[in-house]
């Protein structure tokens, strides 16, 4: 995030002055009648360190871009009022700011782990010498234990986001900026992960602000919290036990989340016992002895056994790196799997047709290639349009599978390939972006939402076409407490429909709402 210029001693003499100002700024996305952030004023002083909450889409990732100067330009967008890094415009002080961003993919540069690290202290002019002890001390404060030659293409969404935070780190920046670091890691690495940056923190004295939607997580290590309104301004601002306890119930309400708080209020996330549960007994999708590999050659999870049922969840948990996500993806029959036996069922291989009638197990031809829909057979032998209705996936990174330019578009594609009718498509996508808030939004470009909007719009391109089995990774990834119930309630009602759910999770909350099952991957 910097330059070799930026490393200067005439850009560093103010060094002591690296604080954050907001006056009466704004930012509207290029496209968007909408404003992200209006009329903001915001003071940060140097060393502060604080902890930036607010409901999903109020314009956290949009100010933590701007402060680090990579929001964009004119073409990007409209700005208005002032931003200031250490007194000056931040696209002045690249280098004196690390950013991780809310997607370690989008910050993942180079081939190798140790280059990837070492990228941004080249990128400031660090003599070599220096570089290299950098990589390895950043690597050991993240917890992160692999060969600096390791291919980053390697790695799990959570190692990748240690990889990128390593390099900040290695940077030695005087602002640390931090979204969502933690939101796709395992419980042990939240805590070092934690602990790292509250270390690295204090022994540098840096400016530090982090987005997490968990305020639990950072609370002892803050001392400061800034809630900001959608829309624009500040809604609550001060010491992190007056702010909860002044108004805790009012930001609750708002969907931050709160120590102590119930974001499903007390009430069950599905509508019904386990006595009135319709078809919970039929098996869906077996798999025994199952192995599987991203990379062909080299298994990253065995001996692997597993029912999907419908009407149940599977929450799949585990370290990061031991297999999850791509056991998730053999499962949706989207990667062949490496070993042993994973076949559907009469009940899934006859799962309805687009028109809602019940299908025959057959064979599809499509040029060439013949599918294979029989009962027993391995759904990656299906085709795309085989798999619609039977398995619906959700990746772990939204961006992965989007495919259109507007939101409508994107919740219409599956319905389109369905061949489903006009209003029957305007139908699905009305309900389907209403429960997940997403309605204000059809018109927007999917690459401008927040983290929290794309991983509401990838689950709701899912559901949107009715699967018998949805399969979903890090599914409340970003969400703040409202629309995490509001994602959780939809899931229980697809369960209640007799849908099965697989969902690779770290969220303790939602295994405990959903879960009837729960297979850890990794496990001695």
């Amino acid at each position: 995030m910097g330059t070799h210029g930026d490393g200067t001693a005439a850009a560093r003499d103010d060094r002591a002055a690296a604080g954050l100002r907001a006056e009466n700024w704004g930012w509207r996305h290029a496209g968007r009648s909408s404003w992200a952030l209006r009329g903001l004023d915001l003071v940060i002083e140097p060393g502060e360190r604080v902890l930036l909450l607010g409901a999903s889409g109020a314009g956290k990732s949009t100010l933590m871009h701007a402060f680090a100067g990579v929001l964009g330009g004119a073409d990007e967008g409209e700005e208005e009022g002032e931003l200031l890094v250490a007194g000056r415009r931040p696209e002045e002080t690249r280098g004196r700011v690390g950013l991780v961003l809310q997607d370690p993919d989008s910050q993942i540069v180079l081939a190798r782990v140790g280059d990837d690290v070492a990228f941004g202290c080249e990128n400031l002019g660090v003599p070599r010498d220096e570089i290299w002890p950098r990589v390895g001390e950043a690597l050991a404060e993240v917890g992160l234990d692999l060969a600096l030659d390791r291919p980053t293409s390697a790695l799990s969404g959570g190692q990748k986001q240690r990889v990128a935070l390593a390099g900040v780190i290695a940077m030695r920046p005087d602002v640390v900026l931090l979204d969502e670091p933690t939101a796709n890691l395992d419980p042990a690495g939240v805590v070092e992960v934690r602990d790292a940056v509250a270390g690295v923190v204090r022994a540098s004295n840096a400016t530090f602000v982090v987005i997490e939607h968990r305020v639990d997580v950072w609370i002892d290590v803050v001392d400061r919290v800034i809630v900001l309104e959608p829309g624009g301004g500040v809604l609550a601002d001060g010491d992190p036990a007056t702010v909860l306890r002044e108004r805790g119930a009012e930001l609750a309400a708002g969907g931050v989340w709160v120590p102590g708080a119930d974001p499903l209020g007390g009430r069950p996330a599905r509508g019904q016992t386990v006595s009135e549960r319709a078809g919970t007994h039929l098996l869906l999708l077996e798999a025994a002895a199952l192995a599987v590999e991203r990379v062909p050659g080299t298994v990253v999870a065995d001996d692997i056994d597993v029912g999907i049922r419908a009407g149940a969840a599977t929450a799949v948990t585990g370290p990061n790196g031991a297999g999850k996500s791509t056991l998730a993806l053999t499962l949706a029959g989207l990667i062949p799997r490496a070993g042993g036996t994973l076949m559907a069922t009469p009940e899934l291989s006859g799962a309805e047709s687009a028109g809602g009638a019940p299908t025959r197990p057959r064979l599809l031809r499509l040029g060439t290639r013949r599918h294979d829909v029989t009962p027993g057979a391995d759904p990656a032998r299906w085709a795309s349009r085989a798999l619609l209705t039977r398995i619906g996936t959700v990746f772990q990174d939204p961006e992965h599978q989007f495919v259109s330019g507007t939101v409508r578009g994107e919740l219409e594609v599956s319905l389109k390939a369905l061949r489903l009718a006009p209003e029957e498509i305007a139908a699905r996508v009305a309900e389907v972006s209403g429960r997940l808030r997403l309605e204000q939004l059809l018109d927007a470009n999917p690459y401008t939402l927040s983290g929290g909007e794309k991983r509401r719009l990838s689950v709701a391109s899912a559901l949107v076409a009715r699967p018998r089995i949805l399969v979903l990774d890090e599914p409340t990834f970003g969400q703040d407490s409202r629309t995490w119930a509001e994602l959780v309630r939809l899931l229980g009602e697809q369960l209640d429909r007799g849908t099965a759910v697989v969902a690779v999770t770290h969220d303790r909350a939602f295994i405990e709402a959903l879960a009837g099952q729960v297979l850890e991957v990794g496990a001695p």
